[in-house]
């Protein structure tokens, strides 16, 4: 099944989608202005849905569209899901 992604914060530019237990974070940062501060682009990360466990950061993060992390995400939970 792929990943739904929705806004989740209403003034941020943050989306989320969850699959098989996993929970997939897309944010968008810039060095200047509202939001997060870090490199320009969509930062991508995943961590396990019901463990208290930090976020882990999508290698090629940040990308420059949302559609590349949607992406990026997408194939990490294909390898993540169980076989």
């Amino acid at each position: 099944m792929p990943l739904q992604f929705h806004r989740s914060v209403r003034d941020m530019e943050i989306w989320s989608a969850t699959s098989e237990g996993f929970s997939f974070v897309i944010s968008f940062e810039s060095p200047s202005g509202p939001g997060f501060h870090g490199r320009a682009g969509y930062l991508a990360s995943w961590r396990p849905l019901h463990k208290n466990q930090a976020a882990i950061k999508i290698g090629g993060s940040p990308f420059q569209t949302l559609a590349e992390a949607e992406g990026a995400c997408s194939d990490m939970a294909g390898h993540l899901a169980p076989r």
